[in-house]
């Protein structure tokens, strides 16, 4: 059962951008960027009061994702990461990422906050960034 609505494209569209965003930090870590995205279609806060659809959220300008800017995002969704996505649509969490709204790759370490948000750790190249609970408490529901 998915937690957030969703069509056949809308997971390809999702397994495209998390192997285009994490493919070098492997499974896990494309996992967690998939948790940020179906965080960022939760949310109705911050910057993502309007981001009511995955489309919406890869797409989102300003503030999306740069990589939907280069030839590899537009490749076909290869089956893995069809899996992997419908793993995080359907509300598997994974920790830093579970509740967090941002990620970057810094070419340090993470910094503990980033545009006012905090860090909630980083895995493998990516730093990830969550909101208090206050500020966007949607994210921190259960799914």
């Amino acid at each position: 059962m998915s937690v957030i609505k969703t069509n056949e494209a809308d997971v390809k569209l999702l397994a495209r951008l998390i192997r285009a965003e994490a493919e070098g930090d492997g499974k896990l870590g494309m996992l967690m960027v998939g948790n940020v995205g179906v965080n960022r279609v939760k949310a109705r806060c911050l910057d993502f009061k309007d981001i009511n659809s995955i489309n919406r959220m890869v797409f989102q300008n300003p503030g999306g994702f740069e990589t939907t800017q280069k030839g590899y995002f537009y490749q076909r969704a290869r089956q893995q990461e069809i899996d992997l996505a419908r793993r995080v649509i359907n509300g598997n969490r994974f920790h830093p990422a579970s509740n967090a709204l941002w990620f970057f790759m810094p070419s340090g370490t993470c910094p503990s906050q980033w545009y006012g948000q905090w860090n909630s750790g980083r895995f493998k190249s990516h730093c990830f960034y969550t909101p208090l609970e206050s500020e966007c408490p949607s994210v921190y529901q259960t799914f």
